[in-house]
């Protein structure tokens, strides 16, 4: 979708995002990440409204973070902790912040969120580059599951009552690995479009990026709850450590 960058998803999404976009699993995704990180420096990309970090800062860590919408950040500030975490405001594909961090993660699919596979090499290069000798980087996404689609498009109704009508419309570029949707809120007040672009990757795809950027996979589940991945996990949480100072 052209003129999505960013910033955009956080134009679109900030105001309601944290009431529309709870996906159930942040206690047993701070309780992992704490776990993982231990007493080293954080650093979340894409920290959004703090769904996450200010747990996790709550917790006692030191938690950084980037982000690509002043808005999202904007209200992290206003919830408790939420002006004690430093955020770099950018591109997590390109911005630079102090490091380095003895770990990093990006959760909730955002990866996908880059609409090129170049843009998400670029996101593994900026984080190792972050990273200390021996750190760490988390990514979470869904894996892909195409047998929804017909004909390259998908239409889904997400919510329905007397009052209105939320539709996601979605279509499928299979040479780019792109899904392009349309999310339709219809409601008494009128209608909303609030577009959204994701370019998938499959596990052993998102492997390579972190190999190109000197980094290897240390783990991999199929949820939160540490369960084996195997071929009917719908998501992965895959861990990969950046090669030590004597490597």
């Amino acid at each position: 979708m052209e003129g999505f960058t960013a910033s955009t998803f956080g134009e679109l999404n900030a105001a309601d995002y944290d009431q529309l976009h709870d996906p159930g699993t942040t206690a047993e995704t701070v309780a992992l990440i704490s776990e993982l990180a231990g007493e080293g420096a954080i650093l979340e990309l894409a920290i959004g409204t703090g769904r996450i970090a200010l747990p996790l800062a709550a917790k006692g860590h030191k938690v950084s973070g980037i982000e690509g919408s002043p808005e999202m950040v904007e209200i992290m500030r206003g919830k408790p902790g939420g002006d004690a975490i430093d955020v770099a405001i950018g591109d997590i594909a390109d911005v630079d912040i102090d490091g380095p961090f003895d770990h990093a993660f990006l959760v909730f699919n955002t990866l996908f969120n880059l609409q090129t596979q170049e843009d998400q090499i670029r996101c593994f290069h900026n984080t190792a580059k972050c990273l200390a000798p021996g750190g760490t980087f988390l990514v979470e996404t869904f894996v892909p599951d195409l047998s929804w689609f017909r004909d390259g498009q998908r239409t889904t109704t997400r919510r329905l009552d007397m009052s209105s009508v939320w539709i996601e419309a979605a279509l499928h570029d299979p040479v780019r690995q792109l899904l392009e949707m349309q999310r339709i809120r219809i409601t008494e007040e009128g209608m909303q479009l609030i577009p959204l672009p994701m370019r998938y990757a499959w596990p052993s795809e998102i492997d390579l990026m972190a190999r190109l950027a000197g980094m290897t996979l240390d783990h991999r589940w199929g949820g939160w709850d540490r369960r084996p991945f195997d071929a009917s996990s719908t998501m992965h949480v895959s861990v990969y450590r950046k090669a030590g100072a004597d490597e």
